[in-house]
């Protein structure tokens, strides 16, 4: 299992999720988004397995500041220069991902390595 975890230190859901693998002995890599976003390659393989749309979100400071909600914008760019854009945690495995706090898909992927 090759875990990341990205998010940020004052995220409660990503804290959820280091402390869910931490409780089960898997070894992961924490990428803190307010210092260091996605590369374009882990975006489009986070993007392949949840959809771009999923990884924006829209309720965040960052949006509000931005003021992308009366913009026309891609997506896809915003998130690569704005990090704290992302819905958190993201996390990867391999080619799998999640958004959010997902244990239950989490315990899948345990169960299938």
């Amino acid at each position: 299992m090759n875990i990341q975890i990205f998010g940020t230190n004052k995220c409660r859901d990503t804290r959820a999720a280091q402390r869910f693998f931490k409780e089960r002995g898997i070894k992961f890599q924490y990428v803190d988004l307010s210092t260091k976003g996605l590369s374009k390659g882990e975006l489009n393989s986070v993007k392949a397995a949840v959809g771009i749309e999923n990884l924006i979100d829209t309720e965040s400071k960052e949006y509000e500041k931005l003021n992308l909600k009366y913009l026309t914008h891609d997506v896809e760019e915003e998130l690569l220069n704005y990090p704290l854009l992302f819905k958190t945690p993201v996390v990867r495995n391999g080619e799998k991902s999640t958004v959010g706090y997902q244990p239950d898909v989490w315990k899948e992927w345990l169960l299938r390595s």
